[in-house]
């Protein structure tokens, strides 16, 4: 009685185990789903670093109890490889070679401080003019430090320039760029959003016209109280009725957002892939996770710099409960992307600084 017993128990944890791969492989592999058709399934990428935890829980518990059964997570976790190499690169790090451009991007939250700075564009300035970057690219640059802001940022950068996207009391969004190199021109990418937006500046780096394509995509508009019961459900401290609900109000609205935001990414696509002929650099908020249409659909025409020569989570959204890499860079074929990074160290803002070098290659 007791052998059929441990023999049941194992067939059923085994079930449980391949039913956790074959999950696991759906939301791997969610972000070729277009957000416009499946709008609620091709979120499942969220949930991706859950099925990676639960199936390294079932790889101890055959260690310890059936090692012969160790083949069932070890080849889910080898027919995922694909998505794990993208949520969670490991890149050796790299020399980088002189004469690479230095790039961030950064979401600076409007100058905010993220509630720990009474004033966020002291450490920001402080913090980039430290980090002595050639192209820098900020998301919710606002425009209301203009005056102060240019005027900080022209002791280290030659050229400034910020596009407003929207500019009302309660509602202020802006894309900034500042740069040791000439500014030729800036175009708007157009696509419908009220409060979000893409621009692209070109400019002549020692000789040569690259374009960079600085993006604020829709974000998911969660509230903070949104926010706060997003917590309540992942710590277990709401009712079985009340946490169906919440979740289905917070699925709802992160169904609506990526769907908005993969028609915003398609028109940057449309723009990267009607001038592939300049060496191109696209960086931003993609309010998206790495297993997402955004960063799929944008890889398949340039190089995903932290998937090709990053390391680890890269977690550059930085709020508790919601720490994802929603942050991204890219670049052309022109480029030879080195040692993308998340500086966790620079906290006035509810972003991290990402930062990449790019190496322009010899022309043929």
């Amino acid at each position: 009685m007791i052998k059929k017993l441990k023999a049941f128990t194992i067939q059923l944890f085994a079930g449980a185990n391949v039913a956790t791969v074959l999950l696991m492989l759906a939301v791997g592999f969610s972000d070729r789903l277009l957000p416009a058709e499946h709008p609620l399934l091709s979120t499942a990428g969220m949930t991706f670093p859950v099925f990676l935890l639960i199936n390294l829980l079932f790889l101890f518990f055959w260690l310890v109890f059936k090692l012969r059964m160790v083949w069932i997570p070890i080849a889910g976790y080898l027919l995922a490889y694909v998505p794990i190499s993208i949520y969670l690169p490991v890149n050796a790090r790299q020399e980088v070679p002189e004469g690479a451009l230095k790039v961030i991007s950064y979401n600076v939250c409007s100058y905010g401080g993220n509630y720990k700075y009474d004033d966020g564009f002291g450490p920001v300035s402080d913090y980039l003019r430290s980090e002595d970057a050639d192209i820098v690219c900020l998301q919710e640059d606002v425009d209301t430090w203009r005056g102060n802001a240019f005027k900080t940022y022209e002791k280290s950068y030659a050229y400034n320039d910020t596009l407003v996207l929207i500019n009302e009391v309660e509602c202020f969004n802006a894309l900034g760029i500042h740069t040791r190199y000439p500014i030729l021109r800036r175009e708007r990418i157009d696509y419908p959003s009220l409060a979000n937006g893409s621009a692209a500046w070109w400019l002549n780096v020692k000789g040569d016209t690259v374009i960079v394509i600085n993006n604020h995509f829709e974000s998911c508009h969660l509230t903070l109280e949104d926010r706060q019961q997003y917590r309540q459900i992942l710590y277990g401290k709401l009712s079985g009725d009340s946490a169906r609900s919440e979740s289905k109000l917070l699925m709802v609205k992160l169904a609506e957002a990526n769907a908005k935001r993969s028609g915003q990414i398609d028109a940057v696509r449309r723009y990267v892939e009607e001038h592939r002929q300049y060496p191109i650099i696209v960086c931003g908020d993609f309010n998206d996770n790495p297993i997402s249409y955004s960063r799929h659909a944008m890889a398949k025409v340039l190089t995903d710099c932290f998937t090709e020569t990053g390391r680890g989570l890269g977690l550059s959204y930085n709020q508790k409960a919601f720490s994802f890499r929603i942050d991204h860079v890219f670049c052309s074929e022109a480029f030879e992307p080195y040692n993308c990074k998340i500086d966790s160290r620079m906290d006035a803002s509810d972003h991290n600084p990402l930062i990449c070098w790019l190496k322009m290659k010899p022309k043929h």
